[in-house]
């Protein structure tokens, strides 16, 4: 376990206004010496799977211990519960509306709980601002030390959902989506190597992807490896197929964004060995 007290956040609050520096505020109120850090202020606005996407591609990289507060809440002031997730090295305070889904589904260990504890509270409790009201000194408890089970009792209804899957359409073709955009316009779809490994593999054999109107060709090892206004496929960090382009967006080059359908054909006989 970490010796500093480490709160991060994830939040769709961007750093137009007071929110975000507010929230902040009142972590060092309640705990001076956390060490508070910014995963990502730019989730898209009220959009929960960008959220949990968000905060499941970095969590795992921070010391024992560390709290993580995650607010993507188009539901705050309403009937949703705020939860408190233990993972065993985690912990994670954040509405209950899925935003932690695809931390439930990689986790060993999964403990919810509905936070009711309203004395850790804020007082009086705003209806538009749970942010600060409530997520905020909760983490800041937590990192405090306070044990999880004071804050509530464990429950077995979350929400959760399933994230999309790429579905194959016949013996050549698999099916899937872009999942996000990026800030360089890189549209991520949710293909991995596990739906189709040769395409990931030395020597690929040759495909077709096709993304609104355009037909992708071409896979390279890096961004670097595209020729000018060339869009290509990547495998990217995320461990998610890309379709990207060198130094420019793809996403404008293409005209397509989010939920955008995407088809991929490998050749017949690479096709059948990967399943398709």
């Amino acid at each position: 376990m970490s010796n500093r007290p480490i709160i991060t956040m994830t939040t769709d609050f961007g750093l137009n206004d007071h929110f975000v520096g507010t929230m902040k505020g009142v972590i060092l109120d309640i705990l001076p010496e956390a060490e508070i850090v910014d995963i990502s202020h730019a989730v898209q606005p009220f959009d929960v799977l960008d959220g949990a996407l968000t905060v499941a591609q970095a969590y795992s990289y921070f010391p024992t211990g560390t709290v993580h507060m995650v607010i993507v809440d188009p539901g705050v002031g309403t009937e949703r519960r705020p939860i408190l997730l233990s993972t065993g090295p985690h912990y994670f305070v954040a509405p209950d509306n899925g935003v932690l889904s695809l931390i439930y589904g990689s986790a060993e260990r999964v403990e919810v709980r509905h936070i009711t504890a309203d004395h850790y509270f804020r007082q009086p409790v705003s209806n538009t601002f749970h942010g600060r009201d409530i997520f905020a000194p909760v983490a800041a408890y937590l990192a405090k030390r306070v044990e999880p089970m004071k804050f509530g009792e464990p429950i077995e209804d979350f929400v959760r959902f399933n994230a999309p899957k790429p579905k194959p359409v016949d013996a050549n073709t698999l099916r899937g989506v872009v999942l996000k955009v990026d800030r360089f316009g890189n549209l991520v779809t949710n293909i991995t190597p596990k739906e189709i490994p040769a395409l990931f593999q030395s020597g690929p054999p040759a495909f077709k992807l096709t993304v609104g109107k355009r037909e992708v060709t071409a896979i390279r090892a890096n961004y670097a490896e595209g020729t000018p206004n060339e869009v290509f496929a990547i495998l990217g960090s995320m461990g998610y197929l890309e379709i990207a382009a060198n130094r420019a967006s793809a996403a404008q080059i293409i005209g397509a964004g989010k939920g955008a359908e995407v088809m991929i054909a490998l050749e017949g006989a690479a096709a059948a060995a990967n399943g398709v």
